[in-house]
C-alpha cells in the first residue's frame, strides 16, 4: 500500500423521509455531544504541553487585542458558516435550517431537506461555496439522510442559490454512501482546494471496520471533482476506492488550507477518544493509524505506530484531557501580529480557540489561547476567515447559540 511521503500540495490533486429527532446522545470526553463538560473536568489547555515564554505567540505585546461582535444570536447548533461575495453569511444549523445573515438580520433560506436524518451528532453539517460561485451560484452541503426504505448515510449534495439568497434548489448528489449508524462520528467538513478539488472529511460512524477499510468512505478524507468523480482517477491508495485521499481517521472535524507556503498545504483536525485530539498534515495516500477493532476498542492509540509503522504522525495532539477540537482556519494578515499564519482551532469541550503557530518546516512551534473567547460563549465549532481577515465563529451549545465576528483591534 503506497503513499506519498510529503504533504498534500494542492496542485498535485487533480482536479437523507425520517422524522427528525432532536435528542442529543452523550459521547466520549472528546465528543461532539452538546452540553458542558462533566463537573470538575478541565476545559482548557492547562493539562497539555505549554509553549515556551519566548514564543512571540504567547507574548501579549506581539499578539492582537480582539473585538468580538455577536452577528446573530438565538440560534440552535449552527454548524458551519461561509461568506458570499457580497458579504452575506450563510449558516447551517444541524436540525436542517440554512440561514442568511445580512445587515444585522437573520432569515431562513428555503431548502427541501425532506430526507434529512438528525440524531446524535448527525444532521445538516458542512458547507462550501463553489469556486465559481459568482457565475454558477452553487453551494455544497454535507448532511445525514434516510429516504423511506433506504439505508441511512452521510452525503454531499449540490444546490443552486437564488439571486436574492432566499431559496436554494437541489442540483444533485455529489457523493453518498458515507457510513452512518446512530449519528455518532458523522464528520463532516468540506473544503475546496486552490485547484477546485472538493475535499470531504468523514467520520468512522463508530464502526470498528471503517477507518482501515479501503472500500468504505468512513474515517477518510475524500478528494472529488465538483461532480463527485475522483479528483485523481488513479487514486492515492493502492486498491482503494479512488475517491479516498487519506484513511485511518476517527472523526474529521476540520480542514484548513495553509497560505503562503509556495505549494499550499491542507491541515486536518479530528476528535480523539479519551486522549489525543489530533491536528495532522494531509499526505495523499496516508494512513493516519486509527484502528479500534475488534469491538470498537477506544483504548488504542489515535495513531497506532506499532500496528502501522508507516502511519502519519500527528503534528499536534491534545494529550489528556481532550478538548474536542473542531473547525480550523489559518489566520492571515498583518493585523493578526504574531498570529499571522497561525492555525486557529475551535474547541467544543474546551470552550475556546487554540492558536498553533507553525515554523518554516511545517512543525507546530507554539501554542496559545484566544483570551476574548475563553469560556465566554461555551462550545465553539466552526471557524471561517472573511476577505477582510476577520474570524467568524459559531457556538454549539444547543440553545441560544451565536455567530461571532472577531477582528484584531486597531
Amino acid at each position: 500500500m503506497s503513499r506519498h511521503a510529503r504533504p498534500l500540495a494542492i496542485t498535485a490533486v487533480a482536479a437523507l423521509t425520517l422524522t427528525a429527532c432532536t435528542g442529543v446522545v452523550e459521547d466520549e470526553p472528546g465528543s461532539d455531544a452538546t452540553g458542558p463538560s462533566p463537573a470538575g473536568e478541565p476545559t482548557d489547555a492547562s493539562a497539555t504541553s505549554t509553549t515556551a515564554a519566548t514564543d512571540p505567540a504567547t507574548d501579549p505585546a506581539a499578539v492582537p487585542a480582539l473585538d468580538v461582535e455577536v452577528v446573530a444570536d438565538g440560534l440552535t447548533l449552527p454548524w458551519d458558516v461561509q461568506l458570499l461575495p457580497d458579504g452575506t453569511a450563510l449558516v447551517t444549523e444541524r436540525a436542517g435550517r440554512l440561514l442568511a445573515l445580512d445587515d444585522g438580520t437573520t432569515r431562513e433560506v428555503t431548502i427541501d431537506l425532506a430526507t434529512l436524518f438528525v440524531g446524535s451528532e448527525a444532521g445538516l453539517m458542512g458547507l462550501a461555496l463553489s469556486p465559481e460561485f459568482e457565475d454558477d451560484r452553487t453551494v455544497f452541503l454535507c448532511h445525514a439522510a434516510q429516504a423511506p426504505g433506504e439505508r441511512a448515510d452521510v452525503r454531499v449534495t449540490r444546490w443552486t442559490l437564488d439571486e436574492d439568497v432566499t431559496a436554494a434548489s437541489a442540483d444533485g448528489v455529489v457523493v453518498d454512501g458515507i457510513p452512518l449508524t446512530s449519528g455518532r462520528h458523522s464528520g463532516c467538513r468540506l473544503l475546496f482546494s486552490a485547484d477546485g478539488t472538493l475535499l470531504v472529511g468523514t467520520g468512522d460512524a463508530a464502526d470498528e471496520t471503517n477507518p482501515q477499510d479501503l472500500r468504505s468512505l468512513g474515517g477518510k478524507v475524500l478528494a472529488l471533482t465538483p461532480d463527485g468523480d475522483p479528483a485523481d482517477p488513479d487514486g492515492h491508495v493502492d486498491g482503494a476506492d479512488p475517491r479516498i485521499l487519506t484513511y485511518g481517521h476517527r472523526n474529521v472535524q476540520g480542514l484548513a488550507l495553509q497560505p503562503g507556503t509556495g505549494e499550499p498545504v491542507v491541515w486536518e483536525v479530528e476528535h480523539g477518544s479519551d486522549v489525543d485530539d489530533e491536528v495532522n498534515v494531509i499526505e495523499p495516500g496516508g494512513n493516519y493509524g486509527w484502528d479500534p477493532g475488534p469491538g470498537y476498542d477506544e483504548s488504542v492509540p489515535m495513531t497506532d505506530l506499532d500496528a502501522f509503522p508507516d502511519a502519519v504522525p500527528a503534528r499536534w495532539s491534545s494529550g489528556s484531557p481532550t478538548h474536542a477540537t473542531s473547525g480550523a482556519v489559518f489566520l492571515d494578515g498583518a493585523a493578526w501580529g504574531a498570529w499571522d499564519g497561525a492555525l486557529a482551532v475551535a474547541e467544543l469541550k474546551g470552550s475556546g480557540v487554540t492558536v498553533l503557530t507553525v515554523d518554516a518546516t511545517g512543525e507546530v512551534s507554539g501554542e496559545a489561547r484566544i483570551p476574548e473567547l475563553e469560556g465566554t460563549y461555551g462550545r465553539l465549532r466552526s471557524l471561517t476567515l472573511d476577505d477582510d481577515g476577520a474570524l467568524w465563529v459559531t457556538s454549539s451549545n444547543g440553545e441560544r447559540d451565536v455567530v461571532l465576528r472577531v477582528t484584531p483591534r486597531g
